[in-house]
């Protein structure tokens, strides 16, 4: 199980809110587009990760953690997804030293961090925000927690740290989980 919580971690990164108050232009369609490919609901959260030119980074960490049979697990899992621009932003260096095997144990628990048990959908987000008056305390796999709020129709997730990353694509339905990307790695505490 601890396993299976790790690697949901992992698809968060791999992985933002239509309908409900929140922004997604490819939600409305039956199989929305990231990284230039479907993301077909009947694949499960790698087999439709892999082929995203938008999150290369992402997957190479996840097979770097030894994540990937723990993503194409059952589920559910709810994945806050960074873009390879998102891994770019971190200082230099960080994504190298992140990806090598001695600091294997550190990378899990970033991907972990992105991953949250259960499939949280943009409606089911957006209740909760309004249901916790304002926001929604979520717990990650890696057992740590983020915040999401909700501001000009966007949701928006703060990490331990205090950053905030925009979810810029919601509701990526997979057969294991929903995936939804955001514009920023999130570190745990």
């Amino acid at each position: 199980m601890k396993k299976l919580v790790i690697a949901l971690g992992v698809s968060v990164l791999l992985g933002a809110c239509a309908g409900s108050g929140m922004s997604n232009a490819s939600s409305n369609a039956a199989t929305p587009m990231v990284g230039g490919a479907p993301m077909y609901p009947t694949k499960d959260i790698v087999d439709n990760a892999v082929n995203s030119k938008d999150h290369t980074t992402l997957v190479a960490a996840v097979k770097a953690a030894d994540l990937v049979a723990t993503l194409k697990s059952p589920g559910p899992f709810t994945v806050f997804a960074p873009t390879n621009a998102s891994f770019a932003a971190l200082p230099a260096g960080t994504v190298d030293t992140l990806l090598k095997p001695e600091n294997k144990a550190t990378l899990t628990k970033v991907l972990t961090y992105h991953v949250v048990p259960g499939r949280m959908d943009s409606a089911a987000l957006t209740s909760a925000i309004n249901a916790g008056g304002g926001k929604a305390t979520l717990k990650t796999a890696s057992g740590g927690t983020l915040t999401a709020t909700m501001s000009g129709g966007t949701v928006w997730v703060t990490d331990a740290k205090g950053g905030t990353a925009a979810v810029t694509i919601a509701n990526v339905y997979q057969s294991n989980g929903v995936i939804h990307v955001v514009n920023k790695v999130l570190l745990p505490g």
